[in-house]
């Protein structure tokens, strides 16, 4: 039959599902069940949803433990792996660093802005048991904003091949699982946008499985003194990223591609080209002074 294409809103976004199926109604439903699973993570853990799990976590922060399921636990387990993993950069409880920072005004916090909303982020303060998490000091949020979006695409994906696709792609935003090649056998050509040239593609990536993802300064940001700060904030010194405008990274499952692009993206141009190159990751960046790193090819 050739792709089928479906799109859906969810994450503030337009996003898309290509696949190939035995027919348009078995294709229509694989693409409505994969769309409802990234609208169910969205309702449980958006700290936009006053209801969801998160904002219900984020509530109670200073009091009691929340129980939390198996899937939260589960991602709560990722997280902590990603925080050892990257010396502490990664760190879901960070998010509330955008009280200090504003991306409408093009003003830096100072020192004293950023004191005492770094007094709330660390990951190690944050109390796991087998059944509850709890957030000790008032004030303190958990986050999932720099991985939950990357599950969703993973469970998409999911959904997707329980259904019986295995030629697809799910892309939320720009973040991507890859079923297969397409119906002709080739891979699928991925363009990753230019981080400086507005609908300009800086490279056409070959992609046959995995998923991809993406980071970059280029979103939201700000510029003082032509300096660009962006989105991505340092949860050890509450500081923007630098040296890297974009890094789009390969790898088995989104949730990995996506903590490897923003972990690359905090440690700067060459210690993140170097701790990619030792993950073994196919990955393309944009560093601060335009020049491309591609291992695609």
């Amino acid at each position: 039959m050739g792709l089928q294409r479906f799109t859906f809103r969810a994450m503030a976004s337009v996003n898309e599902i290509q696949l190939e199926a035995t027919s348009l109604a078995a294709g229509k439903a694989a693409a409505r069940a994969a769309s409802r699973e990234v609208q169910r993570i969205e309702q449980k853990y958006s700290r936009f949803h006053a209801d969801s799990l998160l904002s219900h976590i984020n509530a109670q922060a200073g009091g009691e433990a929340v129980p939390v399921d198996a899937e939260t636990l589960g991602l709560l387990a990722f997280a902590a792996a990603s925080h050892a993993n990257s010396g502490g950069l990664f760190d879901p409880t960070s998010g509330v660093l955008r009280r200090a920072w504003r991306f409408d005004v093009p003003r830096v916090p100072t020192a004293a802005e950023l004191a005492p909303v770094l007094a709330l982020v660390g990951w190690d303060k944050v109390e796991v048991t087998d059944e509850t998490v709890r957030l000790p000091i008032a004030g303190m949020e958990l986050d999932f904003g720099g991985f939950g979006k990357e599950y969703a695409v993973d469970r998409a994906a999911a959904v997707l091949m329980e259904h019986g696709i295995d030629c697809g792609m799910v892309n939320l935003a720009g973040d991507l699982a890859i079923l297969g090649v397409q119906p002709d056998g080739l891979p699928w050509r991925v363009g990753i946008q230019h981080p400086r040239l507005a609908g300009t593609i800086v490279a056409s990536l070959p992609v046959a499985s995995g998923a991809l993802a993406t980071s970059g300064d280029y979103e939201r940001y700000i510029e003082v003194n032509r300096v660009r700060h962006c989105h991505v904030l340092n949860p050890l010194t509450g500081q923007s990223a630098r040296g890297i405008q974009s890094v789009t990274v390969h790898a088995p499952s989104c949730l990995v591609a996506g903590s490897a692009a923003t972990i690359a993206m905090l440690k700067g141009a060459t210690e993140g080209l170097a701790w990619l190159r030792a993950l073994g990751l196919p990955h393309l960046v944009v560093t601060e002074g335009g020049g491309v790193t591609n291992t695609f090819c």
